[in-house]
Order: C-alpha cells, then sequence, then structure tokens
C-alpha cells in the first residue's frame, strides 16, 4: 500500500485549506506540524503549575472520528497561532498530531498549564464547528461536481429533452449567474449525445435551478470556513456558521428530492422485468428514501432554529444529511449506468437461463442485441471510469442480481469521497467541464438573443400586421444608418442619455448607436428640409442597460410618426388610434393606454411649488412610479433633488389621479381646480378635450386611461404623452409609448416642424405572443413549404426535375433523396409539409407517382405528365 501524502500546518504565512482538514480527517494524509512553530512553543515538558486536568475532557469530542480528528486539526492549527505563549508547551502539541494521526484518537494522559486549559476550552466549540464546517465545505464542493455528471447521465439515461438548458440565457438578465453556469456545464458534458430526446421531465429541466442553488450555498460556506480556519487565535460566532449551514441544508434537501426523482424514473425506465425487479429489490434496500431525506432535513431546520443551539450537534445532524444526499445521488449514478450500460446484466440473465436448462439463451442474447449509443464527450468519459473501475470485477456472479449487488457496492466506493479513487474521478470531471473555458461552448452577450425558426414566424406575422396598418394610415417607409453622430444623440433623453452606446473613435468621427429612432427621423426631417411627412420605420436600437425581464441591450422598435402641421390634435388622434388597432390585431389580450400631456404636469409641478428648471428631472422621478412605490420616489425627489417634504406630498396628491378620460377631464376642468390658475395646464385640458372626443367618436377611448402619473422621462416631449400596459398574465411592463414633440426637429435645422408619433415595443409583444401560443399549445410551422418531392433512391436529377417544375409554376416545395421510406415521411411529419409527391423504381417505370394528403393520410396514383396540374388544382381547393 502506497505511502500516505503529508500535510504540514502551522509555518509562518501557511493557511489552512478544508482540503486539507477533510484529507486528514478521512485518513487520506498525515499531518506533520511546521518545526518552526514548534519551536516557537515553550519546549518545557513538565508544567510549572500543574492543574489534573483531563486532556480528553478538554478536547472536542464528537460522534464520529472523522469529525472529531477534523475538530483537533482546527483546533491544533489555533494553538499553534498561540505561538510565544510561554504556557502553550511544545509536548501538548505534539501530542496533539500524535492523536490525530492515530487509528482511533488515542491521547493519552497530560498535564495542563492553567494557560492550556483555558486556551483548549475557549477553543473547543469553535474548533469543533470549524472542523464539520470543513468537511462540509470539502465535501459539498465535491457533490455539486459529480451531482452535475451524474445528472448528465440520468438526462442521457431517460432520453430527455435538453433544451431547456439552451435558452437559461436569453441575454436579459433575468437568470441568476449560477443557473446559467450550470446550464453551461451540462451542455458540456453532454455535447454530442445522440441520447437526449424530446421528453419533457421536470425532474430535468429544474436542474439547472437546484444545483444552481447548491453552487452558491457551497460558495458562501467556503468563504465562511476559509475565513474561520485562519482566524488564528479569534473565536467565531456560532449563530453567523448556523445561518449559513441552514441555507446549504435547504440546497441539500432540494438537491436530493430532484435527483432521487430521477433516479426512480430511470428505474422505472429499465427494459428487461427481471433485471428492473432485482435493481428496484437493490434501489429500496440501500438507497435512502424521500421519508429519511425529508426527517434529516427537518430535524436540522429544527436544530438551527432552536433558541438555545447545540452547535455540534446541529453541524453534525447537517454532515449526516449530506451523507443522505451523497447516497442518493450515488444511486442515481448507479441506476443511470445500468440502464445505459446494462447489456452485461442482461448476459449473465442470459447464461443463467442455460445453466438452468433453459434453450432460449441464442435468441435472448439476439434480442438483447444493441445498437452502438453515442453519449455526450462529458459523459462517456465518466462511463468509461467507472468501466474502468468495475473492470475485472463481478467474475464470480452467477445471475445478474450478482452481477448488479457488486456494481452497486464498487460504485458505491468509488463516489465515496473517502475512495482513494475519487480525487480522479473529481478532477476529471472538473477537467472536462474547465477545458472548456476558453473554449466554452459559444454563448450570446447579455441583453441580446437568437431567434429560432419557430420564433421568427411569429415575428414575420407581426411585422406583417403591424406594416399592413402603418400603411393602411398612408404611412412611407424610411431606413436610417444604426449610429449616428454623438452629437445627434446626445441631450435628447435627459438622464437616459447615460444608456447611449459609445463607439470607437473611426477617423475622426464620435459616432454612438442610435438610442431610439425617433432622434434619427427628426435629423432626416431637418437635414432634408422637409415639412410635412407621415413615415413609419421597423429597425433595431441599442441602450446599454441592465438587462432584466423583458429588457434588452439589442431590440427591435416599429415606430410611426406624422410630421408637419395639421388640424389641432389631428396627428395626436390617429397615432393613438394606430396604437389600438396594432394591438388589437396583433391580438395579445388585454391592455389599456395610459395617457398625460406635458404641459398639464408642468402645470402640476408649477401649482406644487417646484422651480421650473427642476421640472425635468422631477418628471424623470414621476416617471419611475409604474415600479416603485410614492414613497420611495419622494424620498428621491427631497434627498436626491431638492424638493421640500411638503412640495413632494403635494405632488403625490395629484398623481394619485387617474380614471375615463371624459370624467377626469370635466373634474379638472371644473370651477375651483388648481389647473385652472394655470396657462399651461388650459392649454392641455383645451387640447385633450378634443383629443378624448375624437378617440370616443372612433370608439376607442374605452382603451385609454386618464393618468397624472405619466410622465415618461425623455426630454423632447412637449405635448400629448402616453404608454401602453399589457394587462394579461405576463408582467411584461410597457408594450407602446409615444408622445409629441414640436421642438425636436428644430434642433437639427433653422425651422420648427411639430411632430407627434408612437413607438411598439416589439420585443415584448413578442414574449407575451410567444407565451400565449406556449399555454395554448400551439405548434408555429417554421416553413410555408407545401409540397415535399421524395424520391426513393439516390438520383438527384429525378428529384431537380420534379421540384424545379413546382417552383417554375411558384408553387412552395421541398425534395429529399433516399432510399429509405421512414426518413421522407419522418421529414415531412416533422416540418409538418400538407402533401408528398413520391416516387420510387416502380412509380418511374409506370411514368406515375403517388400523392399523399399528409393530414388526411390518403394517397393516390397520378400520371407523371400531369401531377404538377393535380397539385396546383389541390393547393388553390384547400
Amino acid at each position: 500500500m502506497a505511502e500516505l501524502p503529508m500535510i504540514t500546518v502551522g509555518g509562518k504565512g501557511s493557511s489552512l485549506s478544508s482540503f486539507s482538514v477533510c484529507s486528514i480527517a478521512k485518513g487520506l494524509a498525515h499531518l506533520r506540524t511546521d518545526s518552526s512553530a514548534l519551536n516557537r512553543l515553550d519546549s518545557s515538558s513538565s508544567s510549572s503549575s500543574p492543574l489534573a486536568h483531563n486532556l480528553a475532557s478538554l478536547l472536542p469530542s464528537l460522534p464520529t472520528v472523522e469529525e472529531t480528528r477534523a475538530s483537533l486539526v482546527v483546533l491544533l492549527c489555533k494553538l499553534l497561532s498561540l505561538s510565544g505563549s510561554p504556557n502553550v508547551r511544545t509536548v501538548l502539541a505534539v501530542r496533539l498530531a500524535e492523536a490525530i494521526n492515530s487509528r482511533d484518537l488515542e491521547l493519552g494522559s497530560l498535564v495542563l498549564t492553567e494557560e492550556e486549559a483555558l486556551a483548549l476550552e475557549e477553543f473547543k466549540l469553535s474548533s469543533a464547528l470549524c472542523g464539520i464546517c470543513a468537511l462540509l465545505d470539502h465535501q459539498s464542493a465535491a457533490l455539486s461536481t459529480v451531482s452535475d455528471a451524474v445528472a448528465a447521465m440520468s438526462c442521457e439515461a431517460l432520453k430527455a429533452d435538453v433544451r431547456a438548458f439552451n435558452s437559461m440565457d436569453l441575454g436579459d438578465g433575468y437568470a441568476a449567474k449560477e443557473v446559467i453556469a450550470v446550464a453551461s456545464d451540462l451542455k458540456v458534458l453532454l455535447n454530442g449525445s445522440k441520447l437526449v430526446g424530446k421528453l419533457e421531465i421536470e425532474a430535468v429541466s429544474e436542474i439547472p435551478q437546484i444545483h444552481a442553488s447548491l453552487r452558491e450555498q457551497v460558495k458562501s460556506l467556503h468563504s465562511k470556513t476559509r475565513t474561520e480556519l485562519n482566524s488564528g487565535g479569534k473565536v467565531v460566532t456560532p449563530r453567523t456558521v448556523v445561518t449559513t449551514l441552514l441555507s446549504l441544508a435547504s440546497a441539500l434537501h432540494h438537491l436530493g428530492d430532484l435527483s432521487l426523482s430521477r433516479a426512480k424514473m430511470i428505474v422505472d425506465a429499465v427494459g428487461s422485468e427481471d433485471l428492473r425487479s432485482s435493481l428496484v429489490a437493490l434501489f429500496e434496500k440501500k438507497c435512502p428514501s424521500v421519508e429519511s431525506l425529508i426527517s434529516g432535513f427537518k430535524l436540522v431546520s429544527h436544530l438551527g432554529s432552536d433558541a438555545e443551539v447545540n452547535y455540534d450537534n446541529f453541524a453534525h445532524e447537517v454532515n449526516l444529511l449530506m451523507g443522505i444526499v451523497w447516497k442518493i445521488v450515488t444511486w442515481e449514478a448507479i441506476t443511470a449506468f445500468v440502464l445505459l450500460e446494462g447489456a452485461e446484466l442482461n448476459v449473465k440473465k442470459s447464461e443463467g437461463s442455460e445453466v438452468n436448462g433453459g434453450g432460449n439463451v441464442r435468441v435472448e442474447k439476439k434480442s438483447e442485441k444493441k445498437k452502438k449509443v453515442v453519449l455526450g464527450k462529458g459523459t462517456s468519459v465518466v462511463v468509461q471510469l467507472i468501466k474502468d473501475r468495475l473492470q475485472g470485477k463481478g467474475g464470480n456472479a452467477v445471475d445478474s442480481l450478482g452481477l448488479l449487488v457488486i456494481w452497486a457496492d464498487e460504485l458505491s466506493s468509488f463516489l465515496d469521497p473517502k475512495d482513494l479513487e475519487f480525487n480522479s474521478l473529481l478532477n476529471k470531471v472538473k477537467e472536462i467541464v474547465e477545458s472548456n473555458e476558453s473554449r466554452r461552448l459559444p454563448k450570446l452577450p447579455k441583453g441580446t438573443r437568437d431567434f429560432a425558426k419557430e420564433q421568427m414566424v411569429v415575428r414575420k406575422t407581426a411585422f406583417s400586421i403591424i406594416e399592413e396598418v402603418f400603411e393602411r394610415h398612408g404611412a412611407m417607409a424610411l431606413d436610417t444608418p444604426v449610429f449616428e453622430l454623438r452629437e445627434t444623440l446626445m441631450g435628447k433623453y435627459g438622464e437616459d442619455s447615460k444608456l447611449i452606446y459609445d463607439l470607437a473613435d473611426q477617423g475622426g468621427e464620435l459616432l454612438s448607436l442610435r438610442y431610439d429612432l425617433t432622434v434619427p427621423f427628426a435629423r432626416y426631417v431637418a437635414m432634408n428640409g422637409i415639412t410635412s411627412f407621415k413615415r413609419y420605420q421597423i429597425a433595431k436600437v441599442y441602450r446599454r442597460d441592465n438587462p432584466s425581464k423583458g429588457r434588452y441591450r439589442e431590440f427591435y422598435q416599429c415606430d410611426f410618426d406624422i410630421a408637419g402641421q395639421f388640424e389641432k390634435m389631428g396627428p395626436d388622434f390617429e397615432v393613438i388610434k394606430i396604437l389600438t388597432e396594432l394591438l388589437d390585431e396583433l391580438n395579445i389580450g388585454d391592455y389599456e393606454i395610459k395617457l398625460n400631456h406635458r404641459k398639464l404636469l408642468d402645470g402640476m409641478l408649477e401649482i406644487c411649488g417646484v422651480p421650473p428648471e427642476k421640472f425635468r428631472t422631477i418628471c424623470s422621478s414621476i416617471d419611475k412610479l409604474d415600479k416603485q412605490p410614492f414613497e420611495q420616489i419622494k424620498g428621491e425627489m427631497v434627498e436626491e433633488k431638492g424638493l421640500s417634504v411638503e412640495t413632494a406630498d403635494k405632488i403625490g396628491a395629484f398623481v394619485k389621479e387617474h380614471g375615463h378620460p371624459l370624467e377626469l377631464l370635466r373634474k379638472l376642468k371644473q370651477e375651483g381646480s388648481k389647473f385652472l390658475e394655470s396657462s399651461a395646464s388650459i392649454d392641455a385640458l383645451n387640447d385633450l378635450e378634443i383629443l378624448f372626443n375624437a378617440l370616443q367618436k372612433s370608439k376607442c377611448i374605452g382603451k385609454v386611461v386618464f393618468d397624472l402619473s405619466l410622465a415618461r422621462g425623455l426630454d423632447y416631449y412637449t405635448g400629448v404623452i402616453f404608454e401602453a400596459v399589457f394587462r394579461g398574465g405576463a408582467q411584461v411592463g410597457s408594450i407602446a409609448a409615444g408622445g409629441r414633440y414640436d421642438n425636436l426637429i428644430g434642433m437639427f435645422g433653422t425651422k420648427q416642424v411639430p411632430a407627434v408619433g408612437v413607438s411598439l415595443g416589439i420585443e415584448r409583444v413578442f414574449n407575451i405572443m410567444e407565451q400565449l401560443n406556449k399555454d395554448q399549445n400551439q405548434r408555429t410551422r417554421a416553413t410555408k413549404t407545401e409540397v415535399l418531392v421524395s424520391i426513393l433512391g439516390d438520383d438527384l436529377g429525378r428529384a431537380a426535375e420534379l421540384a424545379t417544375e413546382l417552383w417554375d409554376v411558384k408553387v412552395k416545395a421541398e425534395y429529399s433523396v433516399n432510399k429509405r421510406v421512414t426518413k421522407h415521411f419522418d421529414r415531412a411529419k416533422e416540418s409538418r409539409i400538407p402533401w408528398m409527391i413520391i416516387e420510387g423504381e416502380r412509380e418511374r417505370n409506370d411514368n406515375v407517382v403517388r400523392l399523399k394528403n399528409m393530414e388526411a393520410g390518403e394517397e393516390i396514383t397520378i400520371s407523371r405528365d400531369t401531377i404538377v396540374e393535380e397539385v396546383q388544382k389541390r393547393l388553390s381547393s384547400s
């Protein structure tokens, strides 16, 4: 047997790690005390002030040898940190080191000095707690890594749909960092696997969230433990450790529960009835039950919440819970391996049948012949390591049950952190995942998204509806550069100007990506001397924002603007009417349009006593009321922006006003209203009266809410402002907004051109549409293909000839050339192509083809010469 490695403690400048404590505690390494540390202690062997203390009574004594040894390692290091104390002797440190390295922790007797006794008493609790924390720290980190690999094996064993792992990071900042990391590691492990399928399993789709929770708690525990292990003579604060361990216990409980669910599914999925029966018996006998998992967690929760916590016992129970979860994950690995690589077990069953006189050995072996499975690049390495461990084991087993027992025992040992080969397995899994660090599977920048074929169908449909509505109102399309001169954009967006993406200096021009489509439109109108223009633009804009649910850094805007002199409030009415048409025809569900007037808002601020120079910055604060409570906004206005509490309270009273447009308008115009004291407010109220009457005549006022809290933070608004909000299940915030901006175009030229516009936040609308499709279980057809030309054989020329005839008459067609007829049908079904034209050798010889209606399942034979006309006839009738 190889000599155990030595771990030196107490050296100057050295630190103690959980790995070192764990290795010594598990007997995988011996402890050696640094000679310089011993030299700094009192070298006398006898005590000048002897006390009759029992050494063992002053040392931590925990339920397991492993926990006790770990606590003694911590205690020794704390004593060594007292180097220089004349009354802590070398002999005490040597005796502790000998005990730690002994098999049964033999301490012997030692007469202690008073200082030694006091030091041991002081460090007893913290050493026990830190020792168990070190064990938990190292084991939980290992469990986090191993459980990912085991879960990946289960994904393949269950043929689970793992596409959810690809969508964990949508770039919207909504997914937690560790969730994204777990999903990424699983993709690395499963990369290239041909076994993962399309079976949606909740216990698989939840892996990233549950495993991420454990990772977070592992990091928290590691940080805490590292600090406590190297705190020198300081005593830990037990309650903070309890809080950390309670969070770890919760994460362990959830991990164990999910792992156990997958293990049970795998057992049920074993095809051979005899093998499944044997596996069930062994699983129920040796794998911890869900009851034991819950019981262990409840006990930990109870002990940790006691007013008088027994810290040693509490930490011990967390360690026991860790052991339960380790066993569950181990059994998940056993079941997954059996399902993936269980052919040898079936061979043993066949051999057993032969020994017992069975005559069907040949047939059974033939039936057990399996296609070669292709595992993921990571999981295949893990499975091979397990195979190597099992090599040569089980030679004496006479049947599948005997071999299964041997496999289970060997795998249980292999996945035990005490096993000498465990670290090689752990390091290999880490290597697999980390080897991809520099060439990690490609990922998106934060705040951006890819759109798959099904999503693109939804988007194209939406864009088509939007363009049709815009063009119905006489708008013309416009396109502008994706970047503008920085001076064009700056000073137009108030506090949001900090969100503009600046580009590196290119050829002496300072450039920025466009923040919206309105400012580039204003620049275009001014540059070209246009005085009247009704335009629409659908294009991407960019904002250096913090991504969140429904908030991206790159996204489409769909803008409609009317620039020029027209009848009073006519353009304002039309853009709001267009917005209702858009949202109605996109069929997203319930919504409302909140509306206000910038002059009314200014009048309100004037009435409340806000200085004119602070109007815009206070508007920016009010604009946050849909996301934050008024008390928080009030604090910002008073503490950061210098308003008095009285002024802020007056604003608070006004911004609560909202309701039906005509009713609230009458209230604001009634005699005695403070708004009648401001000329700006009177102008705004008169504008709104014209607008609301027009909206009522157009039968869309029911979608509008007059809301005095609506501010719209952009500096360029001068009149009506509005914002559409979705009222369905998904919380996506504002889905459209706009308003009047009479002075913006004049900033770029000598002539003022009044304008009003609306911008549809199409990305959020897409989110709603996609969720509605999902909720209604609607499948989106990704292509418009009407006919699949299927040539049975390998004659590309036949496919080219027939497909070209269809393309020439504008029939949407694809072709497939393959000898296997199932391949053709699979492609037609997967793409949901309604018609197939099938030609094999027999049809070719008879100059006919088969035309199959995929939906009806009907098939007829038609002359090759007339097939194009027949297809056109059927497509036009359907």
